[in-house]
């Protein structure tokens, strides 16, 4: 009985995560060294989790012409642009950006900016992607 339980828990937890989409963003010109992906998933509120991995991403300032900061904006399915955040990254192996919002995501970009507060992007984009569903 206890076998079934474990089972059934584990066929659960696997639906669970198999309803997340994954998307590899493309090599960039800009930062070749960076490898990123994004997941998107559902909720039970209907709302949408995004997480953004990058790794190997070199520093905004790093870049030429150096930037402040990566921002990470999305295209939703009426074709607006909204901003998700920023992506700190030191340097580091690995930047995770991860947020809940209410907006179907149909793609995704990082650019480099000098603010990070914009409405709408107006740096370098780094790179995109977008969620095959």
């Amino acid at each position: 009985m206890k076998t079934l339980k474990n089972l059934i828990i584990i066929a659960i937890v696997a639906i669970m995560t198999s309803c997340a989409s994954t998307a590899k963003f493309p090599i960039s010109s800009t930062v070749p060294a960076a490898e990123i992906t994004a997941k998107k998933k559902q909720d039970k509120n209907n709302n949408y989790i995004i997480e953004l991995t990058a790794r190997n991403l070199a520093e905004a300032s790093r870049l030429n012409p150096p930037k402040n900061n990566y921002s990470v904006w999305v295209v939703i399915d009426n074709g607006s642009i909204k901003n998700l955040g920023q992506l700190s990254n030191k340097n580091a192996k690995k930047a995770v950006l991860e947020t809940t919002t209410p907006y179907d995501v149909k793609e995704i970009f990082i650019t480099a900016e000098d603010q990070g507060n914009l409405s709408y992007p107006a740096g370098l984009e780094i790179s995109r992607t977008s969620f095959n569903e």
